[in-house]
């Protein structure tokens, strides 16, 4: 009995014996031989396939390994090159940290240097801030007392000699040497000394050398001014007894007129020094800044031009209206006070001075404590 009479039926019904005879049941139909080979075929392509792709990734395996012994054969290189050059930096480091070491401690040494000197510098700073205070307050002491002293001279020039001029310069130089001084607490002086120069500025107008000058020039003039005319004889004499009879005596005894009239040529010399010493009084007058005398000089002297010279010469006259001019020009004077800006510029010495006093003595009382 074979086995496929033992093969229950699948198309038989259930609970019916499996036993039942092969003769009853359907024949199978018999298996295709085509279907086999194509099966038999495409396992023979899948084998093949898979020897190949097995025979490749050997290939390839074989390939890589070669490829990973070169690479690492030279990552070792590499790597042992990397050991040389880390063991020659590990030494480079370790004398670099030497030197660094050293270096660190000369900068300590340097520092504690740089430290002595620092203090030596604040000391030496501390001594020339003080030798400034010391040459400042001897240098505004100095301009200080220059400044007193121009004010002085100033208001002594003024007073003497009414020198208007030379004591407002010497203000202008008060002035400038107050301006050196550095303390804001004088600029009140130096207002007040600006306004004292420009009053006495005001008091003088006229130009001191320019009149001293024309009055000069007036004296270096006079020689050369034409006196009047001597009186003439008459062309016509009398030729009668008592004409002789008077020039006979005439000849002994000589009678002449001096009510103002023309002088003679023996006299002309004595005309022109007195009108000459005339202008030499108004030019001491005027070197003396005493205006009264010198007007009254000129006055005396234009009279005297008046008196003796040719009052029709053009030169007499153009001395005349110098002299005219000069007299407008010799304006009585404006009196100045002075003194206000000396004596505040005292005053503030004075109390500078206390003051200083004070700030020297607080200190030596302070060190003097136990």
């Amino acid at each position: 009995m074979s086995q496929d009479d033992l093969t229950p039926d699948p198309a038989a019904p259930t609970g019916v014996p499996s036993d039942t005879p092969r003769a009853t049941r359907p024949p199978t139909p018999p298996r295709s031989a085509g279907g086999t080979l194509a099966l038999a075929l495409l396992l023979a392509l899948l084998a093949l396939v898979g020897t190949g792709y097995v025979a490749w990734r050997e290939w390839k395996l074989t390939h890589i390994s070669a490829a990973a012994l070169s690479t690492a054969a030279s990552l070792e290189g590499r790597v042992n090159t990397m050991e040389r050059t880390l063991s020659a930096t590990t030494g480079q480091d370790a004398l670099l940290m030497q030197r660094l070491n050293d270096a660190d401690q000369v900068n300590r040494s340097l520092r504690e240097e740089l430290l002595s000197q620092d203090q030596r510098v604040r000391d030496l700073e501390g001594a020339v801030g003080r030798l400034s205070e010391k040459t400042l307050s001897g240098h505004d002491a100095m301009r200080l007392d220059e400044t007193e002293s121009l004010l002085r001279m100033g208001a002594q020039r003024y007073t003497l000699f009414h020198d208007a001029q030379s004591a407002a310069q010497a203000y202008a130089l008060a002035g400038q040497s107050l301006a050196g001084v550095d303390d804001n607490a004088f600029n009140g002086v130096r207002q007040s000394i600006d306004a004292e120069r420009e009053a006495l500025l005001k008091s003088q107008p006229a130009d001191r050398e320019q009149l001293l000058d024309s009055v000069v020039q007036l004296r270096d003039d006079l020689p050369n001014l034409p006196l009047k005319p001597l009186d003439e004889p008459s062309a016509n004499q009398d030729q009668g007894v008592w004409a002789r009879i008077r020039r006979a005596l005439y000849s002994v005894i000589r009678i002449q007129r001096d009510n103002g009239a023309p002088v003679d040529i023996a006299d002309a010399r004595i005309a022109r020094e007195m009108v000459a010493l005339d202008l030499a009084q108004a030019q001491t007058a005027l070197i003396a800044w005493d205006n009264d005398a010198c007007t009254a000089a000129l006055k005396r002297a234009d009279a005297g031009l008046v008196a003796q010279f040719d009052p029709q010469s053009p030169a007499v006259q153009q001395a005349r209206e110098r002299i005219a001019t000069l007299g407008s020009q010799l304006k009585p004077s404006i009196a100045v006070n002075l003194g206000g800006a000396l004596s505040e510029l005292r005053n503030l010495r004075a109390v500078h001075t206390l003051k200083s006093d004070a700030d020297t003595a607080a200190p030596s009382s302070v060190g003097k404590k136990p």
